[in-house]
């Protein structure tokens, strides 16, 4: 029912985790797809062979700490697809500190890394978009950004703010014809998380915030990425859409 060919969609972190499964996703739907990857080199390039002789595919490996390197591999994205329609800030970080502990280098990597490159690489991109009066954005968040996380404040105020960009570039771009949507994910199954969903006390905690009683795959994420990138999406815009099995309801 969803089909994007001839779109271009640009996902970052799309070598493993909900990145690989909208890449997927993407493909499946048609798109052309261009993901980027910071060090899962192998993961990035079994993605490509697994997708080989599908819509087109490439992969660009970036460093979302680096604003001269995001500058660049954008450049590249461009001439390889020539327009970006979709894009996807998907990549980001998660990490732990309390806040008396926590240095001013792992509170900028987080901003840089989850915030800041989700403006720069929305700003490299939006005027193509305006010019092809055109363009779904959609942006990845966490329920951390909606309600904080303790010992992960760094987290949830880089989540809060894409938020916050969200809704602003919703008001700003609708007169071009782009939407910007965000997708709120709880706890997902993936590297990112593995090590924490390992205990067997932080699970049963885990399970017992979640309605569902089940932490989402990565798919479950993708899903309504694709729809907000899709026709069936075209007039909602600024929406902050949670996919965490109801936990935002338990407070």
């Amino acid at each position: 029912m969803i089909s994007l060919k001839n779109k271009n969609v640009l996902v970052t972190g799309g070598s493993r985790g909900i990145g690989k499964a909208c890449v997927e996703l993407f493909l499946k739907a048609d798109a052309n797809v261009a993901f980027t990857f910071q060090s899962a080199k192998n993961e990035a390039d079994k993605v490509i062979a697994d997708y080989k002789g599908s819509a087109k595919l490439k992969q660009y490996k970036l460093n979302l700490a680096d604003t001269a390197d995001i500058e660049k591999v954008i450049g590249l994205v461009l001439s390889d697809f020539g327009r970006i329609d979709v894009i996807v800030n998907n990549a980001g970080i998660w990490k732990e500190a309390a806040i008396d502990k926590m240095t001013l280098d792992e509170w900028n990597e987080m901003m840089n890394i989850n915030l800041t490159s989700t403006y720069l690489i929305t700003k490299l991109l939006v005027s193509g978009m305006k010019e092809n009066k055109f363009g779904r954005i959609i942006n990845i968040s966490s329920t951390a950004g909606q309600r904080g996380e303790a010992f992960h404040s760094h987290y949830a105020a880089s989540k809060g703010g894409v938020i916050s960009l969200t809704k602003s570039l919703a008001s700003e771009l609708g007169q071009h014809n782009i939407t910007v949507n965000c997708v709120a994910p709880g706890w997902v199954i993936t590297d990112m998380t593995t090590d924490s969903l390992a205990d067997a006390e932080t699970f049963k905690k885990v399970l017992g915030d979640i309605p569902l009683n089940k932490v989402a795959q990565p798919e479950e994420i993708a899903g309504p990425v694709l729809f907000l990138a899709s026709h069936l999406a075209s007039h909602i815009t600024g929406e902050i859409l949670n996919v965490n099995g109801g936990s935002v309801l338990c407070g």
